[in-house]
């Protein structure tokens, strides 16, 4: 079997050179910028010492590119875990827009009481910032004392 060479039409290599640049995606533009060199007569080996990845994986680009075009690079489909928390997401968010927490631990019966899961610290802290909200310290202002 002889090696796939990597050829891109004009309207391809526009793609490409735009998406491997400023894809939303971190994922698609890393393997637009491995398919690039490929494009451009580079060895396999060679491509993955430039842009930084293995060997494995250019080949696993380069497969997928064979078997879908960019369509099949532009997909990301790795799930992570769910928390049980993200069902709750809009009634834990306008709790703490209402009043919010002033501790963690406080953060964490809140979060019971709302949802009635229990949470330790820092769970809740990693969700709580995973909504955009984050840690602000509150303490008394200095105010220096009155001149009479």
């Amino acid at each position: 079997m002889g090696r796939y060479r990597v050829q891109l039409t004009q309207q391809q290599q526009q793609v490409v050179n735009a998406e491997r640049a400023s894809h939303p995606d971190e994922h698609v533009r890393r393997k637009m910028l491995v398919l690039w060199p490929l494009h451009h007569g580079l060895s396999r080996e060679k491509a993955a010492a430039v842009t930084g990845t293995g060997r494995a994986t250019v080949q696993r680009y380069l497969a997928a590119f064979r078997g879908g075009g960019l369509d099949a690079l532009r997909r990301w489909d790795v799930k992570g875990p769910v928390s049980a928390l993200a069902g709750f997401e809009g009634r834990i968010r306008a709790s703490f827009e209402a009043q919010p927490a002033a501790t963690i631990a406080e953060a964490c019966e809140r979060i019971e009481q709302v949802t009635g899961l229990r949470r330790e610290p820092t769970q809740a802290r990693k969700f709580l910032k995973g909504l955009g909200m984050k840690w602000q310290r509150v303490r008394a202002l200095p105010v220096p004392p009155k001149k009479t």
